[in-house]
């Protein structure tokens, strides 16, 4: 969903820290010297959100630079032949600084393009989370998301990588070092249903409030089969299980009353997909201009206004890292259309499953899926720790 808020803090920490550049050998010497724009309000010159795209993939697979704001989120339920289950989290963020495109003669180094990058393993039966996070620069080939002459997404060496023309085939590689221990996947992911255009009229316009422009582009590939290795410490376990895959770009920001969000990213053993949301407001409501998918076995979607949607937290559960008092259960009715509304129960497969340490913290993890449907997803949490409103 609208993950720019955490964006905003890479922009920061570029600011405060600058970018610590050294002079590189290459056949020669190469004087880096970065030009990056100042952060501020200023959205004039961006492309706005405000009528649907002309969808063309694999082109809307890459970066649309021309807007401000814009990620490439993945995340699985995955396991090995006997059973022991894992999930993961891939994000990459982009921030253009400026509207104008920096020109790169001067220097390879030159962009006005940020990214940001979270990368996560949950361990279900080991009851370990593991977490980190990276910054860039566009510039040298350090970042970047393109479709030429494959598809790729990458910062540094995590990279999502295109293995065919269309990139129905997809490799992730990502490694961090947590608390001492090596954490490495390395996923192939197969595209097994189209594009899934998020927004009231199922064209990718997603509304993020009543408020005009304040939208952003938005689709996802909701089950995506995915094989391959985990490996925590010494021990490296083969894994096969599925992958949702969000892409949204924009330039716009949540309404003035938002305190947070939860959305929830859902498979469904009977091959089905469902997204559903919430943006908490400041005075206890919840915004009615944002609803849910749910996406059929044949890949035909159906769209979900919020008055269809019913969340209702089953527990709590209180972070030792923050602090934060966060839902850990919910009990969820969707009105999809049948007569009788889908009903089921989210539970956490672990616990503590928060992204804390860096610029802003919020909990995302895998859920099992019980009740009339069963199966595996995503939960998304923010604005439990401090309040997103004004962030942007």
């Amino acid at each position: 969903m609208w993950r720019w808020i955490i964006l905003g803090i890479a922009i920061l920490a570029f600011l405060v820290f600058g970018f610590s550049l050294a002079d590189v050998a290459s056949n020669g010497d190469v004087q880096a010297s970065a030009v990056i724009g100042a952060a501020d309000a200023d959205i004039s010159g961006f492309a706005r959100a405000t009528a649907p795209l002309d969808w063309q993939f694999p082109r809307d697979f890459a970066a649309h630079e021309d807007y401000q704001t814009e990620w490439w989120y993945y995340t699985g339920n995955i396991a090995t032949a006997e059973g022991r289950r894992f999930g993961y989290q891939f994000t990459i963020f982009r921030r253009s600084i400026t509207a104008e495109a920096a020109t790169p003669e001067s220097s390879e180094w030159r962009s006005n393009q940020l990214y940001m990058a979270h990368f996560a393993v949950s361990d279900v039966e080991g009851g370990r989370f593991f977490h980190d996070e990276r910054f860039s620069r566009g510039g040298a080939g350090l970042a970047g998301a393109v479709y030429q002459p494959t598809y790729q997404t990458w910062l540094e060496d995590w990279r999502v990588s295109g293995l065919d023309d269309a990139a129905r085939e997809r490799r992730l590689t990502a490694r961090m070092t947590y608390d001492g221990l090596p954490v490495a996947v390395d996923f192939t992911l197969s595209l097994v249903k189209p594009p899934a255009l998020q927004g009231v009229n199922t064209d990718g316009l997603s509304a993020k409030s009543g408020e005009a422009g304040n939208a952003s582009h938005y689709y996802s590939l909701t089950r995506m089969p995915t094989q391959g290795t985990i490996t925590i410490g010494a021990e490296t376990f083969s894994i096969d299980g599925y992958s949702w895959m969000d892409h949204e770009f924009s330039t716009s920001a949540l309404g003035s009353g938002a305190l947070g969000w939860d959305w929830f990213g859902l498979q469904f053993d009977d091959g089905r997909e469902i997204m559903i949301g919430q943006i908490r407001l400041t005075d206890g409501g919840k915004d009615p201009n944002f609803g849910g998918l749910l996406v059929n076995a044949d890949g035909s979607t159906r769209y979900l206004p919020s008055s269809a949607i019913t969340i209702t937290p089953t527990a709590a559960w209180t972070s030792p890292h923050t602090g934060a008092e966060y839902p850990a259960g919910w009990s969820i009715a969707v009105d999809t259309g049948a007569p009788i509304p889908l009903t089921f129960t989210l539970t956490p497969q672990l616990a503590d499953q928060e992204l804390h340490g860096g610029g802003i913290a919020y909990w995302e993890g895998t859920v099992r899926i019980d009740g009339d449907v069963s199966g595996y997803g995503y939960a998304e949490l923010t604005g439990y720790v401090d309040a997103l409103t004004g962030r942007f």
